[in-house]
This record gives C-alpha cells, sequence and structure tokens, in this order.
C-alpha cells in the first residue's frame, strides 16, 4: 500500500508494518475485538511505538480503510485509461471484482466498521468513493458525446457500475456465496457486463 503519512523510510516501514497488522486483525476479530496491545505484538513493534505514529486506535483504522480505497481508486483510474474501447467494460469489471477478492479483508473492514463509526464512513465517502464516481461519471460521459453509450444521467450510470462489481466482487468471500473461484468470477463479471450494456429485456 502507499504510504498515508509522508515520513523517513524507517518511519514507513514501521508504520506499513502497523497498519498491514490492523488490517489482519481488524477482519478477523472486528475493531472492539483488536486491543492496541496485540496490533503492537502482530507488528512486532512496542504499544508505545504504535502510539507515537497513531494517536489512537481510531487512527489506525482510519489509515487502514483510506489506504485501501485509495489504491483501488488508483487501479480504477488505471484501468479505465488504458482501455481499448468502451465495449471492453467488461474486461475491467472482471479485474475490478478479481481485485475486491484479493482484499478481501480491507472489504471487511471498510463495510462493516465503517457501520459503527461515522467519521470512518464520511471520510471514505468523500475522500474516495465520490472520487471514484467522479471518475467513472466522466468516463460514461465521454462515452455517450461520442455515442458509444445512450445519452442518461451519467453520475447515475457510475453509481451502477461500481455498485455491481463492488458488491458482486465483495459477497463472494463475505456473504457466503460458495462460487468464488477465477472461473466463476469470470463468468460473473461476463454477466453483469451483459447486463449493464444490454439490459434484460428480450
Amino acid at each position: 500500500m502507499v504510504p498515508f503519512f509522508k515520513t523517513a523510510p524507517a518511519e514507513t516501514d514501521t508504520e506499513t508494518k502497523i497498519l498491514k497488522a490492523a488490517l489482519k486483525l481488524f477482519a478477523k476479530h472486528g475493531y472492539g475485538g483488536t486491543t492496541t496491545r496485540e496490533l503492537a505484538q502482530s507488528a512486532g513493534v512496542a504499544e508505545g511505538t504504535l502510539f507515537r505514529h497513531f494517536e489512537n486506535k481510531k487512527a489506525i483504522l482510519v489509515a487502514v480503510a483510506s489506504q485501501g480505497w485509495v489504491e483501488i481508486l488508483t487501479d480504477l483510474l488505471t484501468e479505465l485509461s488504458e482501455m481499448a474501447s468502451y465495449k471492453a467494460i467488461g474486461q475491467v469489471m472482471q479485474r475490478r471484482m478479481l481485485n475486491l477478492q484479493k482484499n478481501s479483508a480491507l472489504m471487511r473492514v471498510c463495510f462493516m466498521e465503517a457501520q459503527f463509526h461515522p467519521e470512518l464512513r464520511e471520510q471514505i465517502q468523500t475522500e474516495v468513493i465520490g472520487k471514484m464516481i467522479d471518475v467513472a461519471e466522466a468516463f460514461f460521459q465521454t462515452a455517450m458525446d461520442r455515442g458509444v453509450y445512450r445519452p442518461m444521467n451519467a453520475r447515475m450510470v457510475a453509481r451502477v457500475f461500481l455498485g455491481m462489481f463492488t458488491v458482486a466482487g465483495f459477497s463472494q468471500d463475505t456473504l457466503g456465496d460458495e462460487a468464488a473461484s477465477p472461473q466463476a468470477m469470470k463468468d460473473l463479471a461476463e454477466c453483469l457486463t451483459d447486463i449493464f450494456l444490454n439490459g434484460v429485456l428480450a
């Protein structure tokens, strides 16, 4: 992950270890079920070191979620910019869903903990999800202006697109869906792409 705070290399390494340990423990035991002592032990640092880098446990949670979403946003930006054609949206959706599956721990932390921490939910919404929608909206608006997609509310289309692959990819691991093999994810992505581009009416 890209460091959230600009610090010296040694300091950055320590923060990275802390955040990786936090992601693992928060995903497994939840924010409330994880102590700072456990965080420090898992990261291989003293508990005092933990608080030298982060004000409190909540700051660690916010940093974990923020970094993860920024990484997802960066990947989405890159893939949309490199797409060969607007009809190749299915490839983007497939890769995004597979990436979400690989980051299932982050998804659990973000979705599960955000409902209990309004400030975390607000930060994720304003700083990351809002930007993802902005990027997707600009992409779809350009496609509509070029006549590739029919004229619609580009922001609503962006929200539908992001929602489809996020919920589908997240559900593979977190909501108990057993069809989580790479081939199953590919099939699901292709199906969602078909629905997204062509609808369901005969």
